[in-house]
């Protein structure tokens, strides 16, 4: 469950920075039209493995990465998707923490920038960070 509201936590924000840009947001498996063109993101929440630190074993701790690829038309250079890296990570700054409920995550690594890939259509340029959620 917790995993679920982390990436409800994740998402609602990204939605509303993406909203206030104009720029429309590919969730997980949700039904999502590719723009014919212009910039869109692709939003990913990937979980990594639960662990637990207490001996009675009450912890838990939801650890993963969330990732957004900013999606550009081919031929049109880097650099707008290199300054919504930078928009991004004023989202989602270092030791940030999101709470809802009992769960509250936080951010635990900036938000960097990954390799690039390039299509025949488009350029992505992802950007992921790390996050953790302690409960128990």
């Amino acid at each position: 469950m917790s995993h679920l509201i982390i990436r409800r936590l994740f998402e609602t924000r990204l939605a509303a920075w993406a909203k206030d840009k104009n720029l429309p947001v590919a969730y997980q498996n949700a039904k999502f039209t590719t723009p014919a063109t212009g910039i869109y993101l692709r939003a990913f929440t990937i979980p990594a493995t639960t662990g637990s630190t207490d001996l009675p074993g009450k912890n838990r701790q939801f650890i993963g990465l969330f990732q957004v690829s900013i999606v550009i038309p081919s031929n049109t250079g880097t650099k707008a998707g290199e300054e919504l890296i930078g928009d991004l990570a004023a989202q989602f700054p270092l030791f940030s923490t999101l709470t809802q409920g009992d769960i509250t995550v936080k951010v635990m690594t900036p938000v960097e920038q990954g390799p690039e890939i390039q299509g025949d259509t488009n350029y992505t340029v992802p950007a992921s960070f790390r996050y953790r959620s302690d409960t128990g």
